[in-house]
């Protein structure tokens, strides 16, 4: 894949695949420590404004849920995720309750130094009507909403190479 835009598996206009990667100039142990705490998303993700993990949960691990304060184009919403894949170095992915997506971050190294990171929203249930009907409604519709999740997903990326280039 390009490091210069995302791709699509599936056009489904119910459930696209959505897929972005890109090659950071640091070691996979190193970019692992950034992406590995869903806490620190407020960092990376233009759409996220906060993570925390729900009360119970001390850790980033399988299993642990959180909750997320999201603001986009004057819409601000709180969505709830769990750990659904957490292998060290690997992967991270969460499931949202709302939405029913999985959102999820594949590593792999890249050459002596360096780490392919993949960004994944993946939809195996489908999307939840409050989901669909949220897209339908958003500005623009679904095709706007997809191009800009599409745009997120490649600014989130640069933001993590960003951050572990330094």
């Amino acid at each position: 894949m390009s490091d210069e835009s995302p791709s699509t598996a599936s056009e489904s206009p119910a459930a696209p695949l959505l897929q972005d990667d890109i090659e950071i100039g640091a070691p996979l142990e190193h970019v692992w420590e950034l992406v590995k705490d869903v806490r620190r998303m407020a960092d990376w993700s233009p759409q996220v404004s906060s993570t925390r993990l729900r009360k119970g949960f001390d850790q980033v691990e399988l299993g642990a849920q959180f909750t997320s304060l999201n603001s986009e184009g004057g819409f601000d919403w709180v969505t709830h995720g769990e750990v659904v894949r957490f292998a060290d170095q690997r992967e991270l992915a969460f499931r949202i309750e709302e939405n029913w997506v999985i959102w999820s971050y594949t590593l792999e190294r890249a050459g002596a130094d360096g780490t392919r990171l993949t960004q994944r929203r993946d939809t195996p249930e489908g999307i939840s009507p409050l989901s669909k009907q949220f897209t339908e409604n958003y500005p623009g519709g679904n095709d706007a909403f997809t191009a800009g999740m599409r745009a997120g997903m490649r600014q989130t990326l640069e933001n993590i190479k960003s951050q572990a280039e330094r």
